[in-house]
């Protein structure tokens, strides 16, 4: 039980429905939709569209998707991998000619194939309920009569003018007089309003094989870009065998490779080699063993996490407990360990997270995303649409795995996951925050299992992340353990920003309960009827 003498919510509990997202706009389409007969993955993408109104530096439909869904009525876990591809055109020698010694974070030849229509209708022709089109009916009003601004949305968005100032169709269509909305304020998008209708009335085709991709790749050719209209009519997601481990009798699932999930799978089979609940939560020993197992998995992932389709990637090395018993011994308590940290196997960025889950059961774990706040920074000529950054995750670096090659995709931060008690799924949730992500699940995860806290407590809970030699906390951890961090030989620094945010739901199965929490580092909410 939480300290109702301190600032905090508790866990929302209901009993039919539940959703989880990062804006109360979205979650109240979502329950909308369920109680209108949608199933929880209808919800899903119909709350992910208004996000990509409401929340657009985020997320949104120049982006990608990652989903888990449960199928209740067989017992399936789904997963689609719904990122998008390099242009055919786009090669190492191709980016430096046009003047990069690596590859740009922003701009054109940062931007991949969008996944994340495809993958809504993929998922949706396959698993949901409803009609397509009515799933972008609520996105659509939003963003043709207006939405308001909420406190973190104007706060992100202030510190981006200039970045989105400095093309005109961005300035154009998220800036008002060359200024940032404040909070409160009401603001529209009648670019992206026309963009999602004709979405809604000619299905996923109109942007890969129609107007929407015309106009991406016109934009892109007067930039200097790489697409082709080719690039763009070949782009299909893809459906794949989720992977998992086993921590302390839950099994937690990931999709594989290219995304970056395996990761906090390796995190959490070094932490399984030890108790973890025997060190004082958020004490000297606690943080710092669960930083370095982050940073052993983090360099495997750097390593190895890439397209599959180009390279034969050892998953099953990186899953195994003789890996794991490895990394846990290069552990030390009295120093930290060198930085960076290498490899131990032999040779062979904003988002939102949402979930949902329905009176039937079905859960989806769901996440969409523009990768840096903003993405590229470009929104493609006249469509509205905020263009994702996810190339900027390739290497340049020839023999690299992870090296930029036509029609690839990169090594992906995005990850939803879904926790498993025998044949059950009990447990959906997410932590957004690009890098962060497999240091927010594996600290989430450790928390609600470790330590008991609920699905609330587990997200409420100061964080902590070791990143390029520093170790960045939150407010809310105590002094004497930063004094020990840094007798130990960490590099500790106040956090800036808060770390991330994220969303979870507990299915209680015995009491048929559902347990909902929502992130306070964002502006939404958890509930349900």
């Amino acid at each position: 039980m939480r300290n109702k003498q301190l600032p905090g919510r508790s866990a929302v509990m209901s009993t039919g429905a539940m959703a989880a997202t990062s804006q109360p706009m979205a979650t109240q389409v979502a329950l909308q939709i369920m109680r209108d007969g949608g199933n929880a993955l209808d919800a899903a993408i119909a709350a992910s569209a208004v996000l990509s109104v409401v929340e657009s530096y985020s997320s949104g439909i120049g982006g990608d998707c990652f989903i888990l869904y449960h199928e209740a009525s067989t017992g399936k876990l789904h997963a689609l991998n719904g990122s998008g591809r390099s242009p055919a055109a786009a090669t190492a020698e191709a980016v430096r000619a046009r003047g990069h010694k690596t590859m740009p974070d922003r701009g054109i030849l940062a931007v991949t194939v969008p996944g994340a229509i495809d993958a809504w209708y993929t998922a949706n022709q396959s698993l949901g309920r409803l009609d397509f089109s009515s799933l972008l009916q609520p996105a659509i009003e939003y963003a043709e009569k207006g939405y308001v601004v909420s406190p973190v949305i104007a706060h992100n968005w202030k510190s981006h003018e200039q970045l989105l100032s400095q093309t005109a169709e961005a300035s154009a269509a998220y800036l008002v007089d060359g200024k940032a909305p404040e909070a409160g304020t009401v603001h529209r998008q009648p670019d992206l309003a026309r963009s999602l209708r004709l979405i809604a009335e000619q299905g996923r085709d109109v942007f890969y094989q129609g107007e929407i991709s015309e106009e991406i790749v016109r934009f892109s050719q007067t930039h200097e870009g790489l697409f082709s209209l080719e690039d763009f009519a070949q782009h299909r997601s893809e459906w794949v065998d989720p992977i998992s481990t086993d921590y302390r009798g839950y099994r937690v699932y990931q999709i594989p490779p290219n995304g970056q999930g395996i990761t906090t799978l390796m995190a959490l089979n070094i932490l399984a080699q030890t108790n973890v609940a025997d060190y004082p939560h958020l004490g000297t020993d606690h943080i710092h063993l669960l930083s370095e197992a982050f940073s052993l998995a983090m360099a495997e992932r750097d390593r190895f996490i890439s397209d599959p389709v180009f390279n034969q990637l050892p998953i099953d090395l990186m899953l195994s407990d003789e890996l794991a018993r490895q990394q846990f011994s290069r552990i030390r308590f009295d120093q930290v360990l060198s930085q960076p940290v290498v490899s131990a196997l032999p040779n062979h960025r904003d988002t939102v997270y949402l979930t949902m889950v329905d009176a039937e059961r079905n859960a989806c774990s769901f996440i969409n995303s523009d990768f840096s706040s903003w993405g590229s920074g470009l929104v493609a000529g006249n469509t509205g649409i905020i263009l994702q950054n996810r190339g900027s995750g390739f290497s340049l670096e020839k023999g690299h795995f992870n090296q930029l090659e036509p029609g690839k995709r990169p090594m992906h931060t995005i990850i939803p996951s879904m926790v498993y008690e025998n044949d059950d799924p009990i447990l959906s949730f997410g932590v957004m925050g690009g890098q962060y992500q497999v240091m927010g699940q594996t600290y989430f995860l450790s928390n609600w299992i470790d330590y008991g806290m609920d699905v609330q407590e587990s997200l409420d809970a100061p964080r902590f992340f070791l990143y390029n030699g520093e170790l960045s906390l939150e407010a809310g951890i105590a002094e004497t353990t930063r004094l020990g961090l840094a007798r130990l030989g960490h590099r500790t620094v106040e956090a800036i920003d808060p770390h991330g945010g994220g969303q979870a739901i507990f299915i209680d199965w015995r009491q048929g309960v559902l347990h909902g929490g929502s992130d306070p580092r964002k502006d939404g909410m958890a509930a349900g009827y």
